[in-house]
């Protein structure tokens, strides 16, 4: 095994175009050929198989080798999306080329692009640094064929990414342009990029690459901006984070010409950083992470504070709590994504001009929505997690995923788009300010009309990638027979798939008192991610029962550690 992993480096090297992923192997391959373990081992990491299309395109740390992302990589798997393009569409498939500012991703994207040219593609690039969603609307908007982002959105510092759009003649309809692919496309792809030259064989024409019109960016603009609501009057104060990413200088244009103007911003998170300096990991979902937002919302006053991810398609939100203690943490709280994701549901299925009548969510989000498209006499859709599925689905309204992810103008943008749900998420602080209401009395309007449901993450990061299958292996041979002491009513392994729903990896549970569980490891990172949620019962002159609710969950969150064995 050795001889055959070191002849596959050597074979590497000698075909890598980077001169840096070049001498990185070469420094390894000479301790490894001496019988060096730790070099033997890294090597293995390098060269443990190509990347594969998951949940959000290909992804991994940046660095030499086959298993990491790098130029030579990205080369091989352009070369293999333009045979697939080129095969599906004819001649001069249009591709429209983006990056955020992570370690490597202009020259991916350069790279990229040269590919497409040299390959009869019509290869179109945006200026650098731009938000994901500004590919996922150039898709639409250009009439392209086939979009690339090179990101890894919320990952951490050392990953990169390259995510793969579909549109105008490469699909068979306008539910599917603009969205990620999906099998069998990805397959397809993968097998092209398989059957690829090495990369330093691979054609490259630069100069052939066009650089799209500043009307692009505009006419985005104008759109996101154009999603504000009617309700005039109300003065609006926002602090903003682009969390060391490409959002801020976008989200500033679309909130101002959206009349939103009063936008305090962090100052320490305002440039694009790929080292993100100031957070563990730039998710605004993980602990801390908001932190900074939140201490210059209280110190502002602000209504209302948004946080963008690095590539700007998620957002996450905070409100005042009203406690006037003059401690940040306790002054404010962060909404969850399936709290955010209620509100703008519900914001969605009361406007009679949105376009379409269905709203949908990921299985692992809340079920509220249902509630909510039900209660409008709007259908409903549960896809399998991922935007990819969100986003094709047919006569969409509005979709979100629980992960902080929103798609809330499907005819422009049909992905999750941060820059416009924060444009959704001001006009309905507006609204809301204007009626002298806040955002805590409409998120207490939905339990009376629904009832409560809560939800709460349980997330497993671990180094040991087995330790989630050994986990998903006790939870199918030793279910358990009840949570938080209602009887277990329903245990359904999703990898056996459903009439509405693919196969997947993961796993729900459901008690007699409709609390539900589902869990499964993750698309994008090592982790192994549970999704609790508990519902309860609001009469109509009662207190929301949160507390209540928060114990619960408590609860099924302890049981379901010695379940897993975590």
């Amino acid at each position: 095994m050795s001889e055959q992993l070191l002849s596959t480096v050597q074979q590497w090297i000698e075909h890598d175009p980077d001169p840096v992923t070049r001498d990185e192997l070469t420094a390894l391959l000479e301790p490894a050929r001496s019988g060096d373990e730790t070099a033997l081992a890294e090597l293995g990491s390098r060269f443990s198989g190509p990347l594969v299309f998951g949940t959000a395109g290909l992804r991994a740390a940046v660095g030499a080798g086959e298993s990491r992302m790098n130029r030579a990589v990205v080369i091989r798997a352009s070369a293999g999306l333009a045979s697939f393009l080129v095969d599906r569409v004819g001649s001069e498939p249009l591709v429209v080329v983006g990056c955020d500012a992570r370690h490597g991703s202009e020259d991916f994207a350069a790279d990229a692009a040269a590919v497409f040219a040299a390959a009869g593609c019509r290869a179109v690039r945006l200026p650098a640094q731009l938000p994901t969603p500004l590919v996922a609307y150039a898709v639409r908007a250009l009439g392209a064929d086939a979009g690339v982002m090179v990101t890894a959105s919320h990952n951490p510092p050392a990953d990169n990414g390259y995510k793969v759009y579909l549109g105008a003649r490469a699909v068979s309809g306008d539910d599917e342009r603009g969205v990620q692919i999906v099998a069998p496309d990805d397959a397809r792809i993968a097998e092209r990029i398989a059957a690829a030259p090495p990369a330093d064989e691979v054609p490259r024409d630069p100069e052939s690459v066009s650089t799209a019109d500043d009307a692009l960016v505009t006419d985005y603009v104008r759109r996101a901006a154009s999603l504000r609501g009617p309700e005039e009057g109300a003065d609006v104060s926002i602090a903003l984070t682009p969390m060391h990413g490409v959002g801020l200088g976008t989200a500033r244009r679309v909130l101002e010409e959206a009349g939103f103007p009063r936008v305090a911003v962090v100052a320490e998170q305002a440039e694009p950083d790929p080292d993100f300096p100031t957070v563990a990991f730039p998710n605004p979902e993980e602990p801390g992470a908001m932190d900074l937002l939140v201490a210059l919302a209280a110190r502002e006053d602000a209504d209302v504070a948004i946080a963008l991810d690095p590539d700007a398609d998620r957002c996450a939100v905070a409100i005042p709590t009203g406690a006037g203690t003059g401690n940040p943490a306790e002054d404010w709280r962060r909404l969850s994504g399936d709290e955010l994701g209620a509100l703008l549901g519900e914001d969605a299925a009361s406007d009679p001009d949105r376009a379409g009548d269905t709203l949908a969510c990921s299985i692992v989000s809340g079920r509220l929505l249902g509630r909510i498209a039900q209660r409008h006499g709007l259908s409903f859709r549960q896809t399998l997690t991922g935007f990819k599925w969100i986003a094709r689905t047919p006569g969409l309204r509005f979709g979100y995923e629980e992960a902080i992810g929103y798609c809330t103008d499907p005819a422009a943008v049909r992905d999750k788009d941060g820059v416009s749900t924060a444009v959704r998420v001001a006009s309905l602080v507006a609204a809301l300010k204007a009626r002298g209401r806040t955002v805590q009395d409409e998120l207490d309007r939905l339990p009376h009309m629904h009832g409560l449901y809560a939800t709460a993450p349980l997330t497993f990061r671990v180094a040991d990638l087995s330790l989630i299958g050994r986990g998903m292996r006790r939870l199918r041979e030793n279910p358990p027979k009840e949570l938080a002491g209602s009887p277990v009513a329903e245990f359904v392994d999703l990898a056996d798939g459903g009439p509405e729903m693919l196969p997947t990896e993961g796993i729900l549970v459901r008690t007699e008192a409709d609390d539900r569980v589902i869990v499964r490891p993750s698309g994008t990172e090592p982790k192994l991610k549970c999704y609790l949620e508990v519902v309860l019962p609001v009469p109509d002159d009662a207190e929301v029962p949160r507390a209540e609710a928060a114990e619960r969950l408590e609860r099924i969150s302890t049981e379901l550690r010695e379940v897993l064995g975590f």
